[in-house]
């Protein structure tokens, strides 16, 4: 699975596709991204629609760094989403 990496605040994160399908499969994609190891490990996750390419991992490698920081100021915290285990 491919990993993208961006330094948001000072904190280094990667970032992976979630591989969890909603009901728009092809028209919207989770990302995963993640920060630190062990206690200090923190998980936000968030959805996208791509523009153009509709497979998860080439929109990935299409996004530049700004586009990135765009979608992790959407995300939401990993107990809150069905892509990070979180069951209703």
């Amino acid at each position: 699975m491919p990993t993208r990496r961006i330094e948001i605040d000072g904190r280094q994160w990667q970032v992976y596709p979630s591989g969890f399908l909603t009901q728009y499969t092809g028209d919207e994609f989770g990302l995963i991204f993640v920060a630190g190891k062990g206690e200090e490990r923190e998980v936000r996750v968030t959805r996208y629609s791509p523009v153009g390419v509709r497979a998860r991992e080439q929109s990935l490698a299409e996004f530049d760094d700004a586009q990135l920081l765009e979608l992790f100021r959407s995300t939401q915290p990993s107990a809150r989403s069905p892509e990070a285990g979180y069951r209703s």
